[in-house]
């Protein structure tokens, strides 16, 4: 959830680094001797870290390449704090606003109505329809702050809730912030960075709205209009549910010295002690998670020689396998999601029953989760036809 950043440079560069586990011991070392992980840090002596060698020479700059100018580091730097910094006010391209008719900066923003249309264009194929989850992707809607207080494999319980936490955008991520960055720099899956910051306002406002989050006590209707100037009034429920406390915008050192403190203190995480044998009292049995499936068959078959897996054609279609590889590989590669994997001969076998020309509209027009051309309506129909062709002749 948290980007953690030390605001202090070593004074060396390390070539190589060494973590040692925390033990109990870790209680003696001094303040100055603990990384923010809770690692000891080591003096470096005889131009050597440990057992690995430093660079010791002296530099004052590299004088490589040039410097980048001012759009180039607005283009790619979009990352936005719990505070609102780095939220963006106008749409922009290559680093710059983009203007309206009339010439003035576009204001970015977008309501809760047309952040519905894009989900339901660019994300339901793979979330489901109003964030209610897809196969093999996260639920983004529903469950509650109270959830998260179902841990499963806690031994200090004797009897733990055989339900695990339920953790979506309304009952556990604690900035609205991190929804934003996420998914403008992450989303859509087959195509990220592609979003305006107009789409992004809307999207989130949409994701809000249907995970029930008020701004100032206002529920989110289809005309609200997300922008940064309301933004920072969003508060999350889970907003106080993580510990230490890292956001600390007045002094970010603080933050730092928040982890180093709670890694240093083992009793934070545990009581300091080491059990070798008879650790646990009680019956465990109700502890063990268990696989519904059996795997014990897939686990324990023996050892083949043969070469049999399917090969693909050489006069396969080369567009076919780049349009496949760029775009429908996310899902055709991908056994949790449920459609037909390349190279899967039974299941394209069972495809194929219904006639090349109904697999053709099928891929065109949509089928089940997936949407119209996947979601690319930019590939033509010839192409996409030519996909089909290059996934079922690399599937006999």
């Amino acid at each position: 959830m948290y980007k953690l950043e030390n605001t202090k440079k070593h004074k060396t560069t390390l070539l190589g680094l060494v973590f040692t586990m925390l033990t109990a011991s870790s209680l003696a070392f001094a303040k100055n001797d603990v990384a923010v992980d809770g690692g000891k840090i080591y003096p470096v002596k005889d131009g050597k870290y440990t057992l690995y060698h430093v660079n010791t020479q002296k530099f004052k700059e590299f004088g490589f390449g040039r410097e980048a100018t001012k759009d180039e580091i607005n283009a790619w730097n979009v990352d936005v704090m719990p505070d609102g910094t780095g939220l963006p006010k106008y749409d922009t391209k290559s680093g710059k606003p983009i203007l309206d008719e009339d010439g003035n900066p576009k204001v970015a923003q977008g309501s809760v109505e047309w952040g519905e249309e894009i989900y339901d264009d660019k994300c339901a194929s793979c979330h489901g329809e109003f964030g209610a989850g897809g196969k093999g992707y996260p639920t983004l809607a529903g469950g509650s702050k109270e959830s998260l207080k179902l841990q499963r494999l806690n031994p200090a319980h004797m009897n733990p809730n055989p339900q695990g936490p339920f953790r979506t955008i309304g009952s556990y991520w604690p900035y609205a912030s991190t929804l934003f960055w996420y998914v403008q720099d992450s989303m859509p899956y087959t195509n990220p960075k592609s979003l305006s910051n107009s789409e992004t306002y809307a999207l989130v406002a949409y994701l809000l709205s249907v995970n029930g989050i008020k701004i100032d006590g206002k529920e989110l209707d289809y005309e609200f209009v997300l922008n940064k100037d309301n933004f920072t009034k969003i508060k999350m429920p889970n907003e106080d549910g993580f510990y230490p406390k890292v956001d600390t915008p007045n002094n970010p050192k603080k933050g730092v010295e928040n982890m180093k403190k709670f890694f240093i203190d083992a009793k934070a995480y545990g009581i300091g002690k080491r059990c070798m044998s008879d650790c646990i009292k009680q019956d465990v049995s109700s502890l063990i998670m268990k696989v519904k499936n059996d795997l014990s068959q897939d686990a324990n078959q023996p050892l083949s020689t043969k070469r049999d897996l399917p090969k693909t054609k050489q006069n396969s279609s080369s567009i076919g396998k780049t349009i496949y590889e760029s775009k429908c590989a996310v899902c055709h590669n991908n056994d949790a999601i449920g459609a037909p994997m390349l190279g899967d001969k039974q299941a394209w076998a069972e495809v194929m029953k219904k006639g090349i020309e109904a697999v053709y509209k099928n891929a065109l027009t949509g089928i089940n989760a997936m949407p119209a051309k996947g979601g690319h309506m930019d590939v033509s129909d010839e192409n996409i036809k030519k996909t089909v062709d290059y996934m079922i002749d690399s599937s006999k």
